[in-house]
């Protein structure tokens, strides 16, 4: 049984064709031109239209670019009294299904409807199985996506493409439960500050379930998707962004799509836990030198004259003499210590490492030569207060001598910068120790082994 919009003007076959159609088993409704056909096809839902070719104020190939225009699943059957060619192929060309040529027997017209649905069944088919398809690749695609940043841009896009949205977000969940924007897609750049902090705040306290969001900047709705991990829980959320109604079967596609997202991050968390090996230094867990020169690397790419930045190199005074007089663990152990000492003087966003032996560096962003100055004061009074392995019932007392050099007043390029910075710290190994120093043109070379001066 389908629900069938007939489109005629002469009562008699309105009468007739309706007749057919019923005692078929279908739905009828009957409307005599353009106009009716339009606010029919707007007020309900058919599977199908038959409708003469010819009508007043118009005609059927109107309601036939109408109804593809606006309801393309809806199936057209054109019927005329005009036995041309022409007028045949025109219809087929815009996507009438049948083309009777009158009179139209009740037979040739069920036969007619009864191809016409089955053909847009088996469309229909073809159109979900297409979708399935692309949900299944979308969701392949997530998972072969390591880089965090990547995944949420290619989640987004698949959001906004497969759920037929007009936006969407991709927020995750940090160390602390904080909510972390990844990516975001169709939401205009005017619009963004203000629909990730109404999503935030509106997500920031609900449990890990599907739900409709309201007053968000720009859209009329959202529909908010948990990305849940079986085994870590909620690893983030996915917002679609919609400017009108709900599409059917978003939710489905939104759950399928936020499943992958989540599994896709626990692969990509693992591969960064995998990376960090690799930058960490076994002993302080600090910063090791290659992950220092790969920063570096990148602080002088988007490096320019309005925005400085400072290393600071930092050796200890007389750590050979630990090492001489209680052994290497306890060396290894004050190592550790100092470590947290320096870490505990320097903000998040700066890179503290270790760059070998008694040595440390670390870069402080966005700071120029008198910001260091002060930092690198602090991590010397911090050490020279500092009793170093208390608990153990040594309270070894330290000191250190730092080297501070700074982009661009000291050097251009990462090897200079480095090597200034050594320079300066060693000028204090050969003065009074337990002192900061700037770098400066008369700082001499350093020798290749400071053994002595330790």
């Amino acid at each position: 049984m389908a629900r069938v919009l007939l489109v005629d003007d002469e009562k008699v076959a309105r009468a007739v064709y309706g007749d057919y159609l019923a005692d078929a088993g279908h739905v009828v409704r009957t409307v005599n031109g353009v106009s009716e056909a339009r606010a029919a096809l707007a007020r309900e839902a058919f599977d199908i239209v038959v409708t003469d070719l010819i009508l007043p104020q118009g005609d059927g190939m109107e309601v036939l670019r109408h109804t593809k225009e606006r309801y393309p699943d809806v199936a057209v059957v054109l019927i005329t009294a005009l036995d041309k060619v022409g007028p045949a192929v025109r219809a087929i060309k815009s996507g009438a299904a049948e083309y009777l040529v009158k009179p139209v027997r009740a037979e040739t017209l069920r036969h007619a409807v009864s191809r016409a649905l089955a053909t847009r069944h088996l469309l229909q088919e073809n159109a979900a199985l297409r979708r399935h398809v692309a949900l299944v690749e979308a969701g392949q695609r997530m998972l072969t996506v390591l880089d965090r940043g990547r995944l949420g841009e290619a989640a987004a896009a698949a959001f906004v493409q497969l759920c037929q949205a007009n936006a969407a977000l991709v927020l995750t969940r940090g160390p602390k439960g904080e909510l972390r924007h990844e990516a975001a897609e169709g939401v205009p750049s005017e619009y963004l500050s203000a629909v990730q902090a109404a999503c935030e705040g509106l997500l920031r306290d609900e449990a890990p379930r599907a739900f409709t969001m309201s007053g968000i900047p720009h859209f009329a709705q959202g529909v908010a998707v948990p990305a849940l991990d079986p085994t870590a829980g909620l690893r983030g959320w996915s917002v679609v962004l919609l400017e009108g109604p709900e599409p059917a079967g978003l939710r489905d596609t939104a759950n399928y799509l936020a499943q992958h997202l989540a599994l896709a991050l626990h692969h990509a968390e693992r591969i960064e836990q995998a990376e960090d090996l690799v930058y960490i230094d076994d002993l302080t867990q600090l910063y090791n030198a290659r992950y220092l020169d790969e920063a570096l690397e990148r602080e002088f790419g988007r490096a320019d004259a309005h925005q400085p930045f400072s290393i600071l190199f930092l050796d200890l005074d007389s750590f050979k003499t630990v090492n001489d007089t209680h052994g290497h663990l306890v060396g290894s152990k004050l190592l550790i210590e100092a470590a947290r000492v320096v870490k505990s003087c320097t903000r998040d966003q700066d890179v503290t490492a270790r760059w070998g032996g008694d040595e440390y560096v670390v870069l402080l962003r966005e700071t120029d030569s008198g910001g260091a100055l002060k930092v690198a004061e602090r991590i010397r009074r911090a050490i020279e207060a500092h009793h170093f392995l208390s608990r153990e019932g040594f309270g070894l007392r330290l000191t250190v001598c730092i080297g501070v050099a700074s982009f661009p007043e000291h050097a251009s390029d990462k090897r200079s910068l480095v090597d200034q910075a050594d320079r300066a710290m060693y000028r204090g190994k050969k003065s009074t120790r337990n002192v900061v120093y700037v770098a400066s043109p008369s700082d001499g070379a350093v020798p290749s082994a400071r053994s002595g001066a330790a």
